[in-house]
C-alpha cells in the first residue's frame, strides 16, 4: 500500500522547457544549442542546482565561458529572463491537494537552486507539500541515489511505499532501483491520474 507521493518541481510542478524559450528567443538551431550548453546544460548549471556556487558566481562563469565563445548577449539574455518560463501548473497543485486530503502524503524532491525556490514558494507553492529536500539543501543533485536516500531518511519513509513522479527518466530510473514505484511524467495531468490509478491510487 502506498502512503506517500514524491514529486520533482521543474517539468511536473512547474513549467521548465529551456530548449523552447531557446527556440523563441534565437529560431537558430546552431546558437540555441551553444547557449543551451554554456547555460541549462553546463557543470555550471548543475552547480547552481547543487548549491555549490551562488547565482552571482554562476552567471560570472557563465558570461565568461559564452566571452570566449562570442556569444555574450545571447547569454545575458538568457539570465536575465529564464525565470519568465518556470509558470506554476495549477492542476498540478490540485492534484497535490486532492492527495492530501485523500490521506497520502505529499512531499518534493528536486535539482533546483535556492533562489528559484524561494521564487517557487512565492508563486504558489509554500505550504503545499507536507515536506521536501532541494539539492541546493544537501549538495547533491538527482540522478544520485544520495539524494533520494536523504528524502527517505529525513521524512523517516519506506521506499516500498512511495510513488516518485519525474520528468526525467534517468531519475525516475535511479528511484525505482531504490525500491520505489516510479512515474516519468511525460505529458498532461490526466495521463499522471491515469497512472497512479494503475497504483491503486484513486482520488474519487
Amino acid at each position: 500500500m502506498y502512503k506517500n507521493v514524491i514529486f520533482d518541481l521543474g517539468g511536473v510542478m512547474v513549467d521548465f522547457a529551456p530548449k523552447d524559450f531557446l527556440l523563441e528567443r534565437f529560431c537558430n538551431t546552431a546558437v540555441e544549442e551553444k547557449v543551451y550548453r554554456l547555460t541549462f546544460g553546463s557543470k555550471t548549471w548543475q552547480q547552481l542546482d547543487a548549491g555549490l556556487c551562488t547565482r552571482s558566481e554562476g552567471n560570472h562563469a557563465m558570461l565568461t565561458a559564452a566571452q570566449a565563445e562570442h556569444c555574450v548577449f545571447e547569454v545575458q539574455e538568457v539570465l536575465e529572463n529564464w525565470t519568465s518560463i518556470l509558470h506554476l501548473r495549477r492542476r498540478m497543485v490540485e492534484l497535490v491537494r486532492r492527495l492530501k486530503n485523500h490521506g497520502y502524503c505529499v512531499y518534493y524532491l528536486s535539482n533546483i537552486p535556492e533562489d528559484t525556490l524561494d521564487l517557487l514558494m512565492s508563486r504558489g507553492l509554500e505550504g503545499v507539500f507536507d515536506g521536501g529536500v532541494a539539492s541546493c539543501h544537501v549538495h547533491i543533485n538527482k540522478p544520485d541515489p544520495r539524494i533520494y536516500k536523504c528524502l527517505l531518511d529525513q521524512y523517516g519513509l519506506n521506499a516500498s511505499e512511495c510513488i516518485f513522479i519525474d520528468d526525467s527518466r534517468a531519475n525516475v530510473q535511479t528511484a525505482f532501483q531504490l525500491g520505489m514505484n516510479s512515474i516519468q511524467m511525460k505529458d498532461s495531468v490526466d495521463t499522471l491520474v491515469r497512472s497512479l490509478a494503475t497504483c491503486n491510487v484513486t482520488l474519487r
